[in-house]
């Protein structure tokens, strides 16, 4: 048995005036998705159970078969499990973005899409800063996303805000709270001191860019053992991804990486690129999974239209070429396309309504005669709940 899973990060989303009262999904021209949805299984799922702040990182956990009650500690100790970091018992593993913070609002979580090799020239600078009465290690990741090591941490009970989803929002109320917060503010400020005079941020300035003005740490906690997919389900499996969220998960899991050239991790990523690499990589493996995240940047940015083509360069560029080569490879075969949580467009964070799935294939049986949209998809039934088993069913063949 062959298998694909299409992972559109944050399609899902609310009925929008500007796409005339639809949602990007059903404004979209997916022909291959829907096809997907009618001819097989179309439902939701619950990826974010109750209590667990929405993000790629639990939703993804969920649609892998992972329950977050059990495997989960924080989205950074999996980012670094991508970067081959590992912990001490006393350290804890942050997230670190470069963010833009003006007039005391969270202007841009992504500090202006910054490049890579500013981000990897503000990293070095503050691996060298001397962080007085602390020990803390920080390591370059994908643009803005970074981490940080903190050490003598073993006490440390802190509470953060995702800096994605306090966008355009006052940041005084989202500041670390509770046991060793005074301890991250320290080092905030103390990146911030650095990161105001830096060259990188006096030429993006000069350009009119936005500049990294502030570090932001969120995500902490540290790593947890995953079952891998060998031993699960006895597949051999290789995940397509432009960020290190994804990464983590795969190599936790076990599975192989394919990295694509001119994949971005944002709208401007190479679709076909990924199809293509997804198309080669079934011909030696039993799953293929393919994230990509441009929606959920879309989602993030308020860009409605944005959005809606992400989602048709999807079907076109990642679903149809897969599908076709699933179709001629002579073998049963199953394909599932599920976002991971919604990311609407008109509050630019994330949320925990139960996105659609739909998946078909070999043995999946009738299908359910509609398209892949948020309202079909809830019309069907309830939610699949807890989400984790959903791929219990989808590859249990």
């Amino acid at each position: 048995m062959k298998y694909a899973i299409i992972l559109p990060d944050g399609a899902a989303d609310e009925p929008l005036p500007q796409l005339g009262g639809k949602t990007p999904l059903e404004a979209a021209r997916i022909p291959v998705m829907d096809s997907i949805a009618r001819e097989g299984r179309l439902g939701t799922i619950v990826t974010i159970p109750d209590g667990y702040t929405p993000g790629t990182d639990v939703g993804t956990l969920t649609l892998m078969g992972y329950d977050p009650r059990k495997y989960y500690s924080g989205r950074a100790p999996i980012e670094a499990t991508a970067r081959k970091l590992t912990a001490t018992p006393d350290q804890l593993i942050f997230r670190c973005n470069f963010v833009t913070i003006a007039d005391g609002r969270m202007k841009d979580f992504t500090a202006g899409h910054i490049s890579q090799p500013d981000a990897d020239a503000l990293i070095a600078s503050l691996r060298e800063l001397s962080f007085p009465g602390e020990t803390c290690a920080f390591h370059p990741g994908v643009s803005y996303r970074n981490l940080m090591l903190l050490s003598n941490a073993s006490d440390t009970k802190i509470t953060c805000k995702p800096p994605h989803d306090i966008a355009d929002q006052k940041v005084d109320p989202w500041w670390p709270k509770g046991e060793g917060a005074e301890r991250a503010m320290a080092i905030m400020e103390r990146g911030h001191e650095l990161l105001a005079d830096h060259p990188v941020n006096v030429r993006r300035r000069a350009r009119g860019e936005d500049w990294a003005t502030h570090i932001w740490l969120w995500g902490q906690g540290r790593p947890v053992q995953l079952e891998s997919l060998q031993q699960r389900f006895g597949l051999r499996g290789v995940t397509i991804t432009a960020v290190d969220i994804i990464r983590g998960i795969a190599v936790g899991m076990g599975m192989e990486l394919i990295e694509v050239p001119g994949a971005t991790g944002y709208i401007d990523t190479n679709y076909e690129g990924k199809g293509k690499a997804a198309v080669d990589a079934l011909a030696t493996h039993d799953l293929v999974v393919v994230h990509v995240e441009a929606p959920d940047e879309s989602g993030h940015q308020g860009l409605a239209k944005e959005k809606t083509e992400s989602l048709e360069r999807i079907d076109e560029a990642v679903v149809k070429p897969v599908l076709e080569a699933l179709k001629a490879s002579g073998e049963p075969w199953r394909i599932l396309i599920a976002p991971d949580h919604p990311t609407p467009v008109a509050t630019k964070a994330h949320c925990s309504k139960p996105p659609p799935f739909a998946y078909a294939g070999t043995g999946v049986g009738p299908g359910s005669g509609f398209g892949f949209t948020e309202a079909l998809a809830r019309s069907v039934g309830a939610p699949v709940d807890p989400g984790h088993t959903l791929i219990e069913a989808f590859l249990r063949a």
